[in-house]
């Protein structure tokens, strides 16, 4: 898809990134602020973001897409879907939404800077195609970017890597054109990439062993909504299919997430009941399928039809919880000294959190440093000001706030141009003063590797609802769109409305 190469430079919204936030929050910005000027600013050549940059074998969505799908597109597909899929309903909202013309290309972002003296954004920008630079200005910044690095995944130190005369590689650069038929395969990790690629390798491989210092939970279904199917064997139309399903799976999905704090051991009694169903009632969970750690304090790997649980009852999957000590020429070796022999060795041990990025930015020729920020509901930031960062759901699918968030935003902007204001700001309120400032999330509460390690490079979030991302879709779903603009922690053209609104009543 070509991108529009306008001659304006300057725009009301700049939108950075054209992946599943990107081309949603563009969707939501010209349905509800159709006067705005905007332009999305994406690194790679085409869009897609996490679906464009992952092509390991069987790449899937591991939230179902009724969920993950966008609120104005209904789904008609089976409830997880492909990479390709993914795409090609991303490709779809942007051809009959006319988005295509509004993105640029092959833009790596090298700096944001904001002039309180202009009230503007202007941000630098270099053409992957030929090394140009460009130069953009707007008054509005929706990052859309995610929240990893798309080119470095994490893969730790281990002893020995130089040793290894086989094939080894991280799954976030996975190559297509490798051949694993016939081939030994050792999957290194065991969260939702691990558990993606091992059904895929069991088709042809010789044989797969996953290698995991600690076992992950499970959740094994039929990829298939009975609810849809039946709606639509009964002729109801597809957007209320949609709907009522993704109503539906909403509703579950919270009860499950209750649950799972409430009465744990009930809730991985029932996991296991459905895991037997695919790896027959005499399969073993002792020691490589009991977590250490409560459902959902790190993410439930979803296995379609139990994919990787049949590959493990077929004999094509073995697994060994244990330490990696060292490679070795022919494969690995455990700390308690089993070798595992292999002629390709996948690291699927995650990736690095990437804050706003890695893009610099200053306000007022002063860098931002992100950890010294606070947060306002996980999308602004104490100190900075015109711009909302997208930042989706752990334990719900990640594109219901950036529909929830697209909402916000064009009610924020609409408000602005209302009250006349150039800024909008969030800022600690005198109540505020003595509020405990604590980490971006608890670690009882979400705790996956990636987010542990860079704890310390994102904004912080005070004790007090409004000042974090609580990670309760169900929560904020009534909160946010409820939300007070007139409150006196946004602050508009450095002041508040309600202190703006007291000063004219006491001049009255």
């Amino acid at each position: 898809m070509e991108s529009a190469q306008g001659q304006s430079t300057h725009f009301d919204v700049l939108i950075v990134g054209a992946g599943i936030s990107g081309v949603g929050s563009a969707y939501h910005l010209q349905e509800q602020c159709p006067e705005k000027s905007y332009v999305i600013l994406e690194m790679k050549d085409t869009f897609g973001g996490t679906w464009e940059t992952h092509k390991y074998p069987g790449i899937r969505s591991d939230s179902d897409l009724y969920t993950f799908g966008y609120r104005f597109k209904p789904w008609v597909g089976a409830p997880i879907a492909s990479a390709g899929e993914i795409l090609k309903y991303m490709g779809e909202v942007i051809e009959e939404n006319g988005i295509d013309q509004h993105i640029r290309y092959g833009r790596r972002i090298t700096g944001c800077r904001w002039s309180s003296d202009d009230n503007l954004w202007t941000i630098e920008a270099t053409r992957e195609s030929d090394g140009e630079k460009e130069t953009f200005t707007c008054q509005f910044l929706w990052m859309c970017q995610g929240y990893y690095d798309h080119e470095h995944p994490y893969t730790p130190d281990w002893p020995g890597m130089d040793d290894y005369k086989g094939l080894f590689i991280h799954a976030q650069v996975w190559d297509p054109e490798i051949d694993y038929s016939g081939k030994r395969v050792l999957v290194i990790g065991s969260g939702a990439t691990a558990a993606t690629v091992i059904p895929e390798f069991a088709k042809t491989a010789e044989h797969v062993t996953m290698l995991q210092r600690s076992p992950t939970y499970f959740f094994c279904s039929e990829n298939r909504n009975e609810l849809a199917d039946r709606l639509r064997e009964i002729g109801i139309d597809e957007p209320t299919v949609h709907r009522v399903v993704r109503t539906q799976i909403m509703y579950d999905q919270d009860l499950m997430t209750q649950r799972c704090q409430t009465e744990p051991d009930v809730v991985f009694e029932e996991l296991k009941e459905l895991i037997r169903h695919y790896a027959g009632e005499d399969f073993e969970f002792e020691p490589h399928f009991t977590p250490k750690y409560r459902p959902w304090q790190q993410r439930l790997a979803f296995c379609p039809d139990g994919d990787v649980f049949q590959a493990a009852a077929a004999g094509k999957l073995s697994v060994v919880t244990d330490t990696l000590d060292t490679f070795t020429e022919k494969g690995v070796r455990t700390a308690s000294g089993e070798e595992i022999e292999a002629d390709i060795i996948v690291a699927a041990t995650g990736f690095n959190l990437s804050v706003m990025g890695e893009i610099p930015f200053a306000i007022d020729d002063k860098p931002v440093d992100w950890h010294e920020t606070v947060n306002y509901r996980g999308m602004m930031f104490t100190g900075v000001p015109n711009l909302v960062w997208v930042f989706g759901y752990f334990r719900a699918s990640w594109t219901l706030r950036v529909d929830m968030l697209g909402d916000f935003v064009c009610n924020l902007l609409n408000h602005m141009d209302e009250v006349g204001a150039k800024r909008i700001d969030v800022a600690l309120r005198p109540e505020d003063e003595d509020m405990e400032i604590l980490p971006w999330i608890e670690e009882e509460n979400f705790n996956p590797g990636y987010l542990m390690r860079g704890i310390d490079r994102l904004p912080q979030r005070g004790a007090k609802p409004e000042w974090r991302h609580n990670q309760d879709y169900w929560r904020e779903k009534e909160e946010i769109p409820t939300t007070d603009l007139d409150a006196p922690e946004f602050l508009y053209d450095g002041r508040s409305r309600a202190s703006t609104t007291e000063a004219l009543e006491s001049a009255g």
